[in-house]
């Protein structure tokens, strides 16, 4: 509304209260709505909003160990109902006022704090500055509904250095995930390998021990059937047969480079 109104009836807006002035003293508080003021000596001198509104601070200071962050603090406040003539004559400018405040409780907290902890105590900050906010305001006739620190930013040098230590942190922790990581491969190798081993040296010794027991029986029924034979000539028999056919396949070999020499050859 504009700053005076001089007229017989005057409106007041829903969410504000009219400030009524006789001879440019305060005279009374309107309600919203239509008022009606005695003309001349009356006059609606202007209107006070008793909606939330919100002032949005940056503080630049310094962390206990010596780093510059600028925090960023949203202060949401608005009128008391009851002390609408202090927050209208009391204060020039209240957004300047709580400005300074919070610069002043910001600047006096944090530099107690380290920067890790200035991230983990901005809950802490936030309660801080309303706390002296609402107490400091009440007397303007102002009530602080809430304070919040909606960013902490340190200087770029400080951030870049940060994402370092944290991306090192990272990279170690990886490279330590993945020697773990070889180590079970290599663990689970060898496990595996030794278990073949195992298998194969069962299987061959299972092998070598059905060989044992055919030969066996051979000679058994062999020495059996045919009277007179002992069973060293069985055996003979069998190795004279397995070396014709270990000739039988080096001959069929077409890659075959094989020498033989007669036994009776002796060395010079």
């Amino acid at each position: 509304m504009s700053s005076k109104q001089c007229c017989c009836f005057v409106c007041v807006s829903e969410g504000e209260v009219g400030i009524i002035e006789n001879c440019a003293r305060f005279h009374k508080e309107a309600l919203p709505g239509c008022i009606c003021v005695a003309f001349p000596l009356e006059c609606l001198q202007s209107s006070v909003s008793l909606r939330v509104q919100q002032l949005n601070v940056s503080t630049e200071t310094k962390t206990f160990d010596n780093v510059t962050v600028n925090v960023r603090v949203a202060v949401q406040y608005r009128v008391i109902p009851s002390k609408v003539e202090d927050a209208h004559y009391k204060l020039t400018s209240p957004q300047h006022q709580i400005k300074s405040y919070v610069d002043d409780v910001v600047r006096s907290t944090l530099p107690k704090m380290t920067l890790d902890r200035s991230y983990e105590e901005k809950a802490q900050v936030a309660k801080d500055v309303k706390n002296q906010l609402d107490e400091i305001m009440h007397e303007f006739g102002y009530e602080i509904v809430a304070a919040l620190v909606t960013d902490l930013e340190p200087d770029l040098k400080v951030k870049e250095a940060m994402n370092e230590i944290n991306a090192a942190q990272r990279m170690r922790e990886a490279a330590q995930e993945k020697a773990e990581a070889d180590k079970i491969l290599s663990v689970k190798a060898a496990e595996a390998e030794a278990e073949a081993k195992y298998l194969s040296g069962t299987g061959v010794a299972r092998q070598r021990q059905a060989i044992v027991d055919g030969l066996r029986d051979s000679v058994n029924d062999f020495s059996n059937d045919i009277q007179g034979t002992t069973a060293n000539d069985v055996m003979n028999m069998m190795m004279t047969v397995q070396y014709l056919d270990m000739l039988k396949d080096v001959g069929h070999n077409p890659a075959n480079q094989t020498i033989f020499l007669p036994t009776s050859m002796k060395r010079s």
